[in-house]
């Protein structure tokens, strides 16, 4: 336990230095070698080899990950459609009576102006600690599992993979602006703007450079993960969430599980009201996760393997059973 606790407080002292120097750690390749250093950290006496086996096993996660990434990146250039930014307009107003969630939200809740740089409040903080959660929680998941259950660290990102991939194919075919995007180009009410970092403005993380000297923000987006401004159709923020709002109230067994649905909830809740996404996209988001827990459940199913986890002695030896391949 002391040998422990002292590589966990050398761990947390390097990735604090990492985001205070560099950034959040939001690109996808990155996370994953913090949290292989994280399960060294939490048991740094084990073989090294055993420690290697974590790159061995999650060298085909990080290739398709990294495909995503710079796919995503450039899938608003392919010429496959143009930009669509008046039909979830008219969506969103259809579903709440002619008023634009967004529009509403940040009327009563930003202030006057409605800028990133002003003081947050508390809601600020807690949403905006909400939306960088994203590029964790998946993973970490999956680094838990890897180190408790390898069939069901398997599943998981089966699932989760499978997810982002899905979105990605519809970003090439549907690339669709979102709320503030529409309001910078005279679409909507120039009220609207994006305010996702607002909540750690103060803190020099607020996704942008902080007037007043403070450091931070450029060196956050020089290191933050590819984008894609039109990559909006369907929400991978608020899909993520309902995936592991989902998977977790599967797995687990205590009354309190119930609790996790407060987190696509709050995802949900701040994409529209920091103007990131329409609530169309949080639908299609939701959607992309039902077809994927269907799709693998069927699959499954099918060979043999209903959603129970498997037991011990099943354990595949070859990570290409994560993608279906027989051992």
């Amino acid at each position: 336990m002391r040998v422990r606790l002292i590589s966990l407080g050398v761990y947390v002292a390097a990735i604090t230095a990492y985001t205070l120097l560099i950034g959040i750690p939001k690109q996808s390749w990155v996370a994953v070698i913090w949290l292989w250093l994280l399960t060294i950290a939490w048991d740094v006496r084990k073989p090294v080899r055993e420690h290697l086996a974590f790159l061995r096993d999650w060298s085909l996660p990080v290739v398709l990950l990294l495909v995503y990434l710079y796919s995503r990146g450039i899938s608003d250039d392919l010429g496959f459609a143009d930009v669509h930014i008046t039909e979830p307009i008219d969506a969103d107003r259809w579903l709440f009576g002619g008023t634009l969630p967004t529009e509403w939200l940040q009327a009563r809740l930003c202030g006057d102006p409605c800028i990133r740089a002003t003081s947050p409040e508390w809601y600020d903080v807690l949403l905006t600690t909400v939306y960088y959660s994203h590029f964790f929680v998946g993973l970490t998941i999956a680094a838990v599992l890897w180190m408790r259950n390898r069939p069901e660290w398997i599943r998981w990102m089966r699932r989760y993979l499978s997810l982002n991939f899905v979105a990605l194919v519809i970003y090439v075919v549907y690339p669709m602006a979102p709320p503030w995007m529409a309001s910078r180009d005279g679409y909507i009410t120039e009220d609207i703007s994006r305010i996702t970092g607002r909540g750690w403005w103060e803190f020099g993380r607020g996704g942008g450079s902080k007037p007043s000297g403070g450091g931070g923000g450029d060196a956050h987006d020089r290191f933050s993960a590819v984008g894609n401004q039109v990559a909006a159709m369907p929400s991978l923020h608020a899909g993520i969430s309902i995936l592991v709002a989902c998977y977790l109230i599967m797995r687990l067994r205590s009354e309190w599980r119930w609790l996790l649905v407060l987190y696509p909830f709050a995802m949900s809740f701040m994409l529209v009201y920091y103007a990131e996404h329409y609530v169309v996209d949080v639908i299609a988001g939701g959607l992309c996760v039902a077809f994927v827990l269907v799709v693998w459940w069927a699959w499954e199913r099918a060979r043999g393997r209903p959603g129970e986890t498997p037991a011990a002695d099943a354990e595949p030896d070859d990570v290409r059973e994560m993608v279906g391949e027989p051992s």
